[in-house]
């Protein structure tokens, strides 16, 4: 594990059983390395590796690499147009952060952005659902994606989250700069990133559900923003 640490694999979360000893040198190194850190039980270490032994860490790798938010803002610069940022808060299923990420890269956007706690990471089954995508769009992994949001606003991006209660999407005009901002399958928005918001959509439903899922929200959300971007 130190090793692969070492030479700059692009390791993405590494787990430690509870209780171990001796694993400050790999946590040090995960954290320089920008890996998130879980300690967690035997089960899930097993699940991981099966029979090998393990010493009491795992790791898993990132499909892709991961861009910085500031890479994202090169890429709204090199095409000329206002930014058009995809923001992912809190989305755990990996199947959904896949769905979100093909859907973003079919649509335009220069990026999508991911916090580094309580979300899916880009593994093997983000990459698979997302059908390739995320090797052609650049996601970035913040510690903190409120204070990212902040960041956004001051370079006169509008943020957008999505929840049930906002105005309808329809009474928008998603002119500008935009990060659409989709909120996790249970929870929604955290209470920080809500407050960061400038404002907060929702999709009318017509039906007897009241809901939808993330990655279709999103999807409807994101070619909203495509209609005005096209005019």
């Amino acid at each position: 594990m130190t090793e692969a640490l070492l030479s700059g694999a692009a390791v993405d979360t590494v787990y430690l059983l509870k209780g171990a000893g001796g694993m400050g040198r790999i946590i040090a190194l995960a954290k320089e390395n920008g890996a998130v850190v879980k300690e967690t039980g035997e089960e899930k270490l097993r699940s991981l590796l099966g029979d090998v032994k393990h010493g009491g860490v795992a790791a898993v790798t990132a499909a892709v690499s991961y861009s910085t938010v500031e890479d994202i803002l090169a890429v709204s610069e090199s095409k000329g147009l206002p930014s058009f940022i995809v923001a992912a808060d809190g989305i755990q299923d990996p199947h959904n952060l896949g769905a979100i990420i093909r859907t973003a890269e079919a649509a335009g956007a220069d990026g999508v952005i991911i916090p580094k706690r309580r979300s899916a990471s880009v593994n093997s089954t983000v990459y698979k659902t997302s059908a390739g995508a995320a090797s052609w769009i650049k996601v970035a992994r913040v510690g903190n994606l409120a204070a990212t949001l902040e960041e956004l606003k001051k370079r006169n991006i509008w943020v957008y989250g999505a929840e049930a209660d906002g105005t309808p999407f329809h009474q928008a005009k998603l002119t500008g700069g935009v990060c659409l901002v989709i909120g996790s399958e249970g929870q929604g928005l955290s209470r920080l990133v809500r407050e960061t918001c400038d404002e907060v959509l929702s999709i009318d439903m017509y039906g007897h559900v009241n809901s939808l899922n993330a990655s279709v929200s999103a999807g409807v959300l994101m070619y909203e923003v495509v209609k005005y971007r096209r005019k």
